[in-house]
């Protein structure tokens, strides 16, 4: 697909979407649900399937989205929100290659406060956010294969998470995933994540070119902009 710049209001957009769900992202609901029925940039698709999840975030209480976000993203590491959980498992890479990310991040001159590590994706679509669009669009790239893996896991639980992992695909200039979401199989049973992690662990992704950093890993998580106004 022809490259084009990535909007970074969706990509904020995104990244509360697969939050943990809140109080904030209940009272946002309405404002994502406008900005997205009228974008142009994903294909159609892709656009309703984000549509049925933010009307499925609307019509469920708290606690029942709460509870059901554990279930879908605790089955292991087939539907797993942290990049480098598919790239390096629990080596001793894992923790390199963030701190490589949070440098990264500061660089940019954006900073993590504490709760979260730095390869949970909404973090990640949050610093893309505040990035240029063709560096945006360059970087949701270089993560487009475990996007697609992390979709397609979550496709196959049939839950309507998988319209917010699934839609960085287009936007990352990739052909969109060929799954009929509506048609996809709603599982009863634990996915079976032994093979896949065993997959991820013999083909390992190239996820972000590694820098040479020197921050402790426990580092602060949402973004504080410390770069000047202009």
């Amino acid at each position: 697909m022809p490259k084009k710049p990535v909007q970074q209001p969706l990509l904020s957009m995104l990244a509360a979407l697969l939050e943990y769900p809140d109080n904030f992202l209940q009272q946002a609901l309405p404002e994502i649900e406008a900005a997205i029925s009228n974008t142009t940039q994903v294909p159609a698709a892709n656009r309703d399937q984000l549509l049925q999840l933010i009307k499925y975030l609307q019509q469920h209480g708290l606690y029942d989205l709460q509870e059901a976000y554990v279930d879908v993203f605790d089955r292991g590491r087939a539907t797993s929100l942290y990049l480098f959980e598919h790239v390096h498992g629990e080596s001793r890479d894992r923790g390199q290659a963030m701190v490589d990310l949070l440098a990264m991040y500061e660089e940019s001159g954006l900073y993590l406060a504490p709760g979260e590590l730095p390869d949970y994706l909404p973090v990640f679509l949050e610093f893309l956010a505040h990035e240029p669009a063709e560096g945006a669009h360059d970087l949701l790239g270089e993560i487009s294969a475990i996007a697609e893996a992390i979709a397609t896991a979550l496709a196959n639980t049939g839950t309507p998470y998988y319209a917010a992992v699934a839609v960085l695909l287009p936007l990352a200039g990739e052909e969109p995933l060929d799954i009929n979401f509506e048609q996809a199989p709603r599982l009863e049973t634990d996915i079976d994540t032994e093979a896949l992690d065993k997959a991820w662990e013999d083909e390992p992704v190239n996820f972000l070119d590694p820098k040479q950093a020197t921050q402790s890993l426990e580092q602060p998580v949402h973004f504080y902009d410390k770069r000047p106004e202009p």
